[in-house]
Order: structure tokens, then C-alpha cells, then sequence
């Protein structure tokens, strides 16, 4: 009867960036990152893959990525990854990740 209540809630996790981190070293996930292509280039996770969430083929580039797999998202702040985050679970991804405060609060050395 109020199924609409259920959709309201994001079916993500949000991380701290030392939930983020531990994730990271305990299982393999693709970890996303969903910034412009020149802001990865300035400095990104190490491994990320970038697809920028603002390009219009977002969804056909993410679809190719494995659903199974736990998927991280980051983005610099934190607000771009959630919307992204948001579309990988209506997607289909089973288990998304997304890192609270983006790189801006990420406190390990980025790698270009």
C-alpha cells in the first residue's frame, strides 16, 4: 500500500572516508569516478575508472560496468556521486558505495 515510502530511501550506502578506505582493502570493487575527465586527470583514487556522470552517455558507459561487483562512487565533493550513485542502484547495481565528502575529505595521496 505505501510502496512509495520504500523508494525514498537511497538503496546506497553512504561512507565516511575510512568506511570508503576499508572497503576498498577488504574486497575487489570498481571504484567509480564521476567527475569531467579534467578533474580525474588533476588527481584520482588509485584505479578508478572515470565516467563523468554529467555526459549524456553516463548511463550506456556505466551499464557496461559488472552489476555483481560492489561498485564505490566518489566524485569531489560528494553531491555528484550520490546522483550518480542513485541512477547505478535504479540500474541494477546490487551493491553502491559512496564516499562522503568526495576527494576533498579523502586523506590518502591522489595519483595522476
Amino acid at each position: 500500500m505505501f510502496d512509495f515510502l520504500k523508494s525514498s530511501a537511497p538503496a546506497y550506502q553512504n561512507l565516511t572516508p575510512a568506511q570508503f578506505a576499508e572497503g576498498l582493502r577488504r574486497h575487489p570493487v570498481t571504484l567509480l569516478d564521476v567527475r569531467r575527465p579534467d578533474e580525474f586527470a588533476g588527481g584520482h583514487l588509485p584505479g578508478a575508472v572515470n565516467i563523468d556522470v554529467t555526459a549524456p552517455d553516463f548511463a550506456q558507459r556505466a551499464a557496461a560496468l559488472d552489476k555483481s561487483k560492489p561498485t564505490y562512487v566518489y566524485c569531489r565533493s560528494g553531491a555528484r556521486s550520490a546522483s550518480a550513485a542513485g541512477q547505478l542502484t535504479k540500474a541494477g547495481f546490487a551493491n553502491v558505495a559512496n564516499l562522503l565528502g568526495g576527494v576533498l575529505d579523502w586523506p590518502e595521496k591522489l595519483v595522476r
